[in-house]
């Protein structure tokens, strides 16, 4: 997502100390699913030539939601939202949206890598997998933020080496940068990872904003040309539908009978997760990515002001109602129906 921008309301919040801190982020106890979670069902995750495949081997499509930035948002992410996320949406995945700039990681790495731990076992306890987002943003070139990533990735992985729901998204939305430049970052950070952790699915953004090069004039071809030298990868794809049109679709479409692709996130706005909601253009997104079985993360689970946060203004102050539609923006009663109807896996 393009740069964000947090409410007044987050200021307050944190005076009063109600913004999420990783000693009360730590996980409780989740409540029960009717049915095994989706990590149950599908175990340690891998590529399998263009696709995402569970410990059986079976092709599948995850669905999920991710936060919005933990220095702003970590307020919307407790036991109760993630409660009703695993249990009332029934999603298989949470995107942990760390940002690196904005007030992020660089100001506290400490600080946010433990956040970044604890919200990992939330999912972890409640049976979804977990995304762990380098959300990289401005400067758009992920080598200034390669040092830093090297860091933060060596603890993640080490961490939670032994864990089967986690997968690591090392670049949200590379921009004004060449696809070998975001290659060469990929090639230099993925050593790291695997050296502590050989067996989780890891996420490379591609150039553009992670638009496969649409947004810079260029197409997929070029990762298709020139793909990353590793193995077990998938190449993000992030298209908001009020702006991003057939283009974009037709671009996703060829792109995943080529490279394996998983959309780590879209909305149903404009590219800044604002203004009026495109329904009719999400759902055709929606159904090729159904008949491809491409992933796909939602953004995002707040309550900003802006149309692409799913709750109402307000709701993570008040801690909920989490669950049904009365919390929910026209965008989340939408997308939680979707979230809602699983990958049979």
């Amino acid at each position: 997502m393009r740069p964000a921008r947090h409410a007044p309301l987050v200021a307050v919040l944190l005076l009063l100390g109600l913004v999420l801190t990783p000693s009360t982020a730590q996980a409780g106890p989740a409540a029960p699913r009717a049915a095994a979670t989706p990590v149950a069902a599908n175990g340690q995750l891998k590529v399998c030539g263009t696709k995402l495949c569970n410990q059986h081997g079976k092709t599948i499509q995850l669905r999920g939601m991710s936060t919005h930035g933990l220095q702003w948002y970590s307020q919307c992410v407790t036991n109760g939202s993630l409660d009703a996320l695993a249990t009332d949406w029934r999603a298989d995945v949470l995107r942990v949206s760390m940002y690196v700039q904005e007030g992020g990681y660089e100001t506290d790495p400490r600080r946010f890598t433990d956040l970044v731990h604890a919200t990992i076992e939330q999912a972890t306890a409640r049976g979804m997998y977990a995304i762990v987002d380098w959300h990289m943003l401005d400067p758009g070139d992920p080598h200034q933020n390669l040092a830093r990533a090297r860091t933060f990735f060596s603890e993640i992985a080490q961490r939670h080496r032994d864990k089967n729901n986690v997968l690591y998204e090392i670049a949200n939305e590379p921009s004004g940068v060449s696809w070998s430049r975001v290659k060469s970052y990929a090639e230099q950070l993925i050593p790291v990872i695997r050296a502590k952790d050989p067996n989780t699915p890891i996420l490379v953004g591609t150039r553009g904003w992670s638009s496969l090069g649409v947004s810079d004039g260029a197409n997929e071809s070029e990762v298709v040309a020139n793909p990353v030298n590793a193995a077990d990868i998938m190449y993000t794809f992030h298209f908001y539908a009020s702006s991003h049109r057939d283009e974009y679709l037709r671009t996703l479409s060829r792109a995943a009978d080529r490279i394996p692709v998983f959309v780590t996130e879209f909305g149903t706005q404009n590219y800044a997760g604002e203004g009026a909601n495109d329904f009719a253009m999400s759902q055709r997104y929606l159904d090729l990515m159904a008949a491809k079985k491409i992933s796909w993360v939602n953004w995002n689970f707040s309550d900003d002001e802006r149309s692409g946060a799913v709750f109402k203004q307000g709701t993570c102050a008040g801690n909920g109602p989490w669950t049904g539609t009365s919390s929910l923006k026209p965008a989340g009663v939408w997308i939680r129906e979707r979230v809602r109807t699983p990958d049979d896996f």
